[in-house]
């Protein structure tokens, strides 16, 4: 509940931080400009999100009979989740292990592995990486996340559009406020991202949660994630684009604690085994 309650807030922070970016930029025709604008770009990211994911992830369905196991796994995961099965796709990467889901609701969702999270993980750790995507659709997660991702990007844009055409702030003699404008270009954009983060490294405990209680497994979770750590940090994906949809943050050059999309990993391992405890 403090989950979805923090979300919420952070989401209507995003919201009217655009809006008052949108004010501070253009006055209440670049306001209300700025609700326009979002309600399309959330309308686009509903219907488009899944299929943009799955392209630039180069994520393919699974095909080899060999991997019919996997596919009865997410099922039966499904099952307890109590949500239908999603589809299952294949990133062709060797080495990393990863995962991701997406999908703008429960009907549609879609788990991928990597080709890496196979030979890596055993299979009692890829079921705990599985239900860990599963929380992610059950709870909307991937919706969440790429409305996050999408206002933050059009405040980003803003700043940058208020960069390239001098735009400043409103006053009453409608003459642009360098200050302000300025402000706007350095702030906005941080803050946004920042916002963005937090909705991002929240989702990610929630689902971590909703694994170990669609498994009763925490500790299976726990074993994966260390694994992916480990796997990540030899083999870092060098392709595709760091998203939140990622169970880990395994891309090269990566970004820094403080502006990662994901906890940190010892502190996910460590809510996970003390969950274990609690399941004693």
């Amino acid at each position: 509940m403090f989950n979805a309650l923090k979300t919420t807030f952070l989401l209507a922070s995003l919201g009217g931080l655009l809006m008052a970016a949108g004010y501070a930029l253009g006055g209440a025709q670049g306001m209300l400009l700025m609700l326009v604008v979002s309600t399309l770009m959330n309308f686009g990211t509903w219907f488009f999100s899944d299929r943009i994911v799955l392209a630039t992830s180069g994520a393919v369905p699974i095909e080899d009979p060999r991997l019919r196991w996997l596919e009865d796994d997410v099922a039966d995961l499904a099952q307890r989740a109590g949500i239908p099965k999603p589809r299952v796709f294949l990133v062709p990467h060797e080495l990393s292990p990863n995962a991701f889901a997406t999908g703008r609701s429960p009907a549609r969702g879609v788990v991928a592995v990597t080709a890496g999270l196979l030979q890596t993980l055993d299979r009692r750790q890829i079921r705990g990486v599985l239900a860990h995507e599963l929380g992610h659709i059950k709870n909307r997660d991937t919706l969440i996340s790429a409305v996050a991702a999408t206002v933050a990007s059009a405040i980003s844009s803003l700043a940058r559009m208020a960069f390239w055409f001098g735009l400043g702030g409103r006053r009453d003699d409608d003459r642009g406020s360098p200050l302000v404008g300025m402000l706007v270009m350095i702030l906005a954009p941080l803050t946004a991202t920042m916002i963005h983060l937090a909705i991002s490294r929240t989702r990610e405990y929630g689902a971590d949660a909703a694994a170990a209680d669609i498994t009763g497994d925490p500790q299976g979770l726990a074993d994966a994630l260390e694994r992916i750590a480990f796997g990540g940090a030899r083999h870092p994906m060098e392709t595709g684009t760091p998203s939140t949809h990622y169970i880990a943050n395994n891309f090269a050059g990566g970004m820094g604690k403080l502006f990662s999309t994901h906890p940190p990993m010892e502190e996910r391992v460590a809510r996970l085994r003390a969950m274990r405890t609690e399941l004693r």
